[in-house]
């Protein structure tokens, strides 16, 4: 398995435009509420359980094990957001199907669209995830690293994750060099 450092420089390496950068900041959040939304509202309900039983739960609890073994601060963070987005999750699910479905969809293609400008518009550069899907995963902990690099947590890490994924840039620009 990849380390936190080998995850984040892969991704980082599709990231290296600051701008491209601030869209994912708005957008990789918005994708990420939408999926709580949109997947709190198909329940299961089963007898011996006072609740039903939704996706959304199970998404978010995979995604954050995979998390804590990469780092456990940064997992406890996310496990925290990610309890936010379930919270707001149910209560949109439990809100009116034009509702539910409105602020869902609405988030996740928005989301998107930013997504999607600032590869085209700034990075000039296909999303992390067209050539390895675990992309679709790493980036809302790329999002929640950069935030905290901004404010100058680990140093060390940020700095080893810069220097691999200019690597990584180098390497496949080299690639797609002609002989």
């Amino acid at each position: 398995m990849k380390t936190l450092t080998d995850q984040l420089a892969q991704y980082a390496s599709y990231h290296r435009d600051r701008r491209n950068i601030a869209t994912h900041f708005v957008g990789i959040p918005m994708i990420v509420l939408a999926l709580a939304i949109l997947l709190s509202r198909p329940q299961w309900h089963v007898a011996a359980l006072p609740f039903g039983l939704s996706p959304a739960p199970a998404l978010f609890l995979c995604a954050t094990v995979y998390y804590i073994v990469l780092d456990a601060a940064l997992g406890f963070l996310m496990a925290l957001i990610s309890a936010g987005c379930l919270i707001i999750g149910a209560i949109l699910a439990q809100a009116s199907s034009i509702a539910w479905a409105g602020s869902g969809a609405g988030l996740f293609i928005v989301g998107w669209v930013f997504q999607f400008v600032g590869h085209v518009a700034y990075e000039h550069r296909k999303p992390a995830f067209a050539d390895d899907l675990i992309g679709l995963v790493i980036g809302p902990l790329f999002v929640l690293a950069e935030i905290l690099f901004g404010f100058g947590w680990r140093r060390a890490l940020r700095d080893c994750v810069d220097r691999k994924a200019s690597a990584l840039r180098e390497g496949q620009h080299n690639r797609h060099q002609p002989i």
